[in-house]
């Protein structure tokens, strides 16, 4: 029998910087329906958000929308 997964975009910052990231990966999801991020993947990490699917995004904390004036 084949696990379910769910396709999620993590948004996360590491431990000691300001930068933020971003991941798209695949996760278990256990018999009540609740997607598992594993340990090791949330190691070092500050997760700030878990957004459904693939994202792109397109400006973020200190990013410049608009270039030229």
């Amino acid at each position: 029998m084949c696990e379910a997964k769910r396709k999620v975009t993590v948004i996360y910052c590491c431990d000691n910087e300001l930068a933020l990231y971003r991941k798209t990966q695949s996760f278990n999801i256990n018999a009540y329906g609740d997607m598992i991020i594993p340990q090791e993947f949330k190691r070092g990490k500050t997760i700030v958000a878990v957004c459904e699917g693939d994202i792109d995004v397109i400006n973020s904390v200190g990013d410049k929308l608009v270039n030229e004036y």
